[in-house]
């Protein structure tokens, strides 16, 4: 048996509104329990990137640690040793460490 059916066997036939409550009601659990959260992290995340400057030590996706010493846009020079730079997405960074004044 399938949901649609299920539903409409549950409010006896009472036709589009016994099974369209029940439908709405699922969208707004999902709505508040998935897509809001995922909208708030995903602005949070933007902001963070947004913030970055020249000498915020940071971590990237792939778990590389190191310091920003340049920004072109949406990459990032990432200098992760003495002589060793690379060029990484703006989106490859997942966290800025916090500072030392900070702690």
């Amino acid at each position: 048996m399938n949901l649609a059916a299920f539903f409409f066997w549950q409010a006896g036939g009472a036709g589009l509104g016994g099974f369209l409550i029940p439908l709405v009601l699922m969208f707004g659990i999902m709505y508040f329990l998935v897509i809001m959260p995922q909208q708030r992290q995903r602005k949070k995340v933007s902001e963070m990137l947004a913030a970055i400057k020249n000498g915020d030590k940071v971590i990237t996706t792939a778990g590389i640690y190191g310091t920003i010493n340049g920004i072109d846009g949406d990459t990032v020079i990432l200098k992760i040793a003495d002589q060793v730079k690379i060029r990484i997405a703006r989106a490859a960074i997942a966290q800025v460490e916090a500072s030392e004044d900070a702690k």
